[in-house]
């Protein structure tokens, strides 16, 4: 769901993926999660092409892009808990 809301520029969804005080780090960086989403992906036209996926769903490798930084190729790994993203992180692969 995180990933499609993502893509679809979807706040509401992508928000409502995540469980409340969901956590993330972008290359071994804690950062808030809000902001970081704000800047690399909605203001920004960030998009996810994925790759490859784990079996069981939480990690893959995607290239990403956005109007800030063009494209790479990254890794993702998520915490679920519930149904809901407690943490990511993300990096180049």
């Amino acid at each position: 769901m995180l990933v499609s809301a993502l893509n679809a520029h979807d706040r509401t969804a992508f928000h409502e993926s995540l469980a409340p005080g969901a956590t993330m780090a972008d290359d071994g960086t804690d950062r808030n999660l809000t902001q970081w989403a704000d800047r690399e992906v909605f203001s920004s036209n960030g998009h996810m092409d994925v790759e490859s996926e784990s079996e069981d769903g939480l990690s893959l490798v995607a290239r990403y892009r956005n109007d800030t930084w063009g494209e790479m190729r990254t890794k993702w790994y998520f915490t679920v808990d519930g149904g809901k993203v407690t943490r990511f992180e993300t990096g180049q692969a």
